[in-house]
């Protein structure tokens, strides 16, 4: 197994956002992957600060706001350290369904909150977390723009966002960064989207790059998964598509297992190896898991590795949709916007 260097950086997007080579993702701190340890939690974020690895994720939506305090916790005093990235535009409603809010009054409601939840005067990369097909992207963009001019922000992002709704941004204001799922077993991006990206500059920050942990092979049956994780109900975990996803895993960890690395090393390189613009977010909640993600920076993969890769997992190769709820997924698309 490879040694844990230091992350290394990266730049996101013209205007030049230095970042880690790789982030952290804070979500399951706070919500999805089952219970987690709020000291363990603020430790790993600790960690990873020694590591290198200083650019963290988080959003106002991870946990109703919990996510960022915790964030805010952990970084205290450490400010300067850290690029902090979160984002706006969904809440949770009674239902337990999502909404998306991409008005410019909520923009600068949602960046207000979130300020003060983190407890920082200023955020490094907000995100619009989903594009709002009820609102033209030109209004939410115009109004994140505004607090770049106060000051409040650093640089904007998208998350999830289709190749128009991207055109249609950068013709407002300079995008840092796409935020989009990317990894072995999730490839949709290649098709349009990252193209458009990277032809006007924005770097891309994928995140779930482990295929939401099954990637890492530790996962060999539905029954691994708590009661209160979400991944039990999830189209990929499920069923027949459990066994045909798992087969896709056990390549990966043969080849993994050649080169004397983990599964999850592998996959992360894969991601890590697809230009110097991609800065990869796995999330964790555990020191352990997060030493072995920064590992991955060390592993070397040759053409014939990654030709191999891409005979084991081209795109389209996972079975089941990404989420329940395929609106959820590229929602500002014509053909997927959600129900009202």
């Amino acid at each position: 197994m490879p040694t844990t260097p230091p992350a290394g950086t990266r730049t996101l997007g013209r205007d030049g956002l230095t970042v880690s080579a790789q982030g952290l993702g804070c979500m399951g701190m706070s919500q999805m992957y089952g219970p987690a340890d709020r000291a363990e939690s603020i430790a790993t974020v600790h960690r990873a600060l020694e590591l290198g690895v200083t650019f963290l994720d988080t959003s106002d939506v991870y946990g109703s706001g919990h996510n960022e305090e915790l964030v805010g916790e952990a970084i205290a005093g450490r400010r300067d350290e850290v690029q902090l990235a979160t984002k706006f535009s969904l809440s949770r409603t009674p239902d337990g369904g999502v909404r998306i809010d991409g008005r410019p009054e909520n923009v600068r409601a949602c960046a207000e909150a979130s300020l003060r939840r983190l407890g920082v005067e200023v955020i490094d990369l907000y995100y619009q977390h989903r594009v709002d097909p009820r609102v033209p992207i030109e209004d939410t963009v115009g109004a994140m723009a505004e607090l770049v001019a106060e000051g409040k922000v650093r640089h904007l992002g998208l998350s999830e966002a289709s190749a128009a709704s991207i055109r249609r941004a950068v013709a407002v204001h300079p995008i840092a960064a796409l935020q989009s799922e990317w990894s072995l077993w999730t490839r949709d991006l290649e098709e349009e989207v990252l193209g458009v990206a990277r032809e006007h500059g924005i770097g891309i920050v994928p995140f779930s790059p482990l295929g939401r942990g099954f990637l890492t092979g530790a996962i060999r049956s539905p029954e691994d998964f708590g009661a209160d994780d979400w991944r039990r109900g999830h189209p990929r975990f499920t069923g027949e598509a459990f066994t045909a996803n798992l087969r896709l895993v056990d390549a990966v960890r043969e080849l993994a297992e050649e080169k004397g690395v983990t599964a999850g090393q592998l996959a992360l390189a894969w991601v890590l190896a697809q230009g110097d613009d991609v800065v990869p977010i796995p999330g964790t909640k555990r020191r352990t898991y997060l030493e072995e993600n920064v590992a991955a920076a060390a592993v070397e993969l040759s053409a014939e590795d990654l030709a191999r890769l891409d005979g084991i997992a081209p795109p389209g190769a996972a079975t089941g949709g990404r989420y329940v709820d395929s609106s959820y997924a590229y929602g500002d698309s014509p053909e997927r916007r959600p129900a009202p």
